[in-house]
C-alpha cells in the first residue's frame, strides 16, 4: 500500500533551512556574463553622444557660469575673483528691479489668460463637430512658429504705429497710437502674443478632457445640474492633473521669455528692451548685461538668481497641488 516519504538523496546533508530555500542554483555561466557586458557596452556606446552632449554643452556651461558669477568677467580678459559683489550690485540696481516687476507682471497676467484661452477652446473642440481635424490644427499652428524670430517681426509690425491695431482703434475712435512706441503699451503686445500661441496646453487639455467619463455628465443631467455646475464640479476636478501640468510648463516658459520681448522691444542698442524699458524682461536685462555691456559675471550671476527663483516658484506649485489637484486613485 502506502510507503513512507523520505528524503530525496540530493537534499541529505542540508539544514533545514537550506532545504525550504530548495536547490542550490548553478554559477552563472561566463558566457553568460561577457555577453551581459557586450550589451552594456554597446547601450553606452549609443549613449555616448548624448553624454558628451550633455556634458560639453549643459553641465559644463553651468559650472562655469556658477564660477563666473563670483567674478569680474568681460569676455576678453582672464575673470577676476570678486567674490559676492556681482550679486550686491544687481540688488541694488534699479533697472535689474524693473526687470523683476515687468516679469513678474507679464508671468501673471499673460499665463491665466493663455491658459483661460486654452481650455477654453479645448472645450469647444471637444464636441464632435464637422472639420473637427482642421481646426485642431489651425488653432496649434500659433505654437510652432509663434517663437520664431520672423513672427516677432510681424507681431511689431502689427503694433506698430499707423498699422492694422493703430488703425483699428481710430475706426473705434480710440486714439492710442501704435503699441511698440507706447511704453505703457508696448507689454501687452507681449501678453497678445503669447495668448496667440495657446495651441500647445490646448491639445493637452483636449487630451484631459477626452478622459473625463462621459457617465459623470449624464449622471449630473439626471441630477439637473447645468453647464457651469458641471464644468466647475466635474471637468475642473477631473483634469487637474493636467491643469496642474500646463500651469507649471506655462509659468517656467514664461519666466524664460526672450526672443519676442527682444524683437517686438527694438533688438538692440538704447532701446533693445522696448521704449523707456517697457518690454525690459529679466532674461532680456541679462541678455544687455551680458554681450551688449560685456559683464558675464553680473550675467552669470543674474541666470542663476533666475535659476533658483525658478525652482523656488516650482517648488510652491507642487506644494500647493496637494490641495486642488485631484487623482482617480482619490488622493492629493
Amino acid at each position: 500500500m502506502g510507503s513512507a516519504v523520505t528524503h530525496a538523496p540530493a537534499l541529505e546533508g542540508l539544514t533545514d533551512s537550506e532545504q525550504r530555500r530548495g536547490p542550490v542554483r548553478p554559477a552563472r555561466p561566463a558566457g553568460l556574463k561577457r555577453r551581459r557586458r557586450r550589451e552594456n557596452l554597446a547601450g553606452y556606446l549609443f549613449m555616448s553622444p548624448w553624454i558628451a552632449g550633455f556634458l560639453l554643452l549643459t553641465a559644463g556651461p553651468m559650472v562655469a557660469s556658477l564660477y563666473f558669477a563670483f567674478t569680474d568677467y568681460n569676455l576678453f580678459d582672464a575673470p577676476r575673483w570678486i567674490g559676492l559683489d556681482n550679486f550686491s550690485e544687481m540688488f541694488g540696481d534699479p533697472r535689474w528691479r524693473h526687470s523683476v516687476r515687468i516679469t513678474l507682471w507679464y508671468v501673471v497676467v499673460g499665463t491665466p489668460i493663455k491658459l483661460i484661452a486654452a481650455l477654453g477652446v479645448a472645450l469647444l473642440l471637444a464636441q464632435k463637430r464637422r472639420g473637427q481635424a482642421f481646426y485642431r490644427a489651425a488653432f496649434y499652428a500659433p505654437s510652432l512658429i509663434g517663437a520664431s524670430v520672423s513672427v516677432a517681426i510681424v507681431w511689431k509690425a502689427i503694433f506698430s504705429d499707423d498699422a492694422v491695431v493703430d488703425r483699428t482703434q481710430q475706426f473705434f475712435g480710440i486714439d492710442a497710437g501704435g503699441w511698440t512706441g507706447d511704453p505703457e503699451l508696448i507689454i501687452y503686445s507681449l501678453v497678445a502674443l503669447t495668448v496667440w500661441q495657446f495651441g500647445a496646453p490646448m491639445v493637452i487639455f483636449l487630451a484631459g478632457l477626452k478622459q473625463v467619463p462621459r457617465e459623470l455628465y449624464e449622471a449630473a443631467d439626471v441630477d439637473g445640474a447645468g453647464k457651469l455646475r458641471q464644468f466647475w464640479n466635474i471637468t475642473l476636478p477631473m483634469i487637474s492633473p493636467v491643469l496642474f501640468f500646463n500651469v507649471l510648463l506655462e509659468t517656467i516658459h514664461s519666466f524664460q521669455i526672450f526672443s519676442s520681448a527682444y524683437i517686438v522691444g527694438g533688438g538692440a542698442g538704447g532701446n533693445a528692451c522696448g521704449p523707456a524699458d517697457g518690454t525690459m524682461v529679466y532674461t532680456c536685462y541679462l541678455y544687455v548685461q551680458g554681450f551688449e555691456n560685456s559683464r558675464m559675471g553680473l550675467a552669470s550671476a543674474m541666470a542663476w538668481m533666475l535659476l533658483v527663483a525658478v525652482a523656488l516658484v516650482t517648488a510652491v506649485l507642487f506644494w500647493s497641488q496637494k490641495r486642488w489637484v485631484h487623482y482617480e486613485e482619490g488622493g492629493r
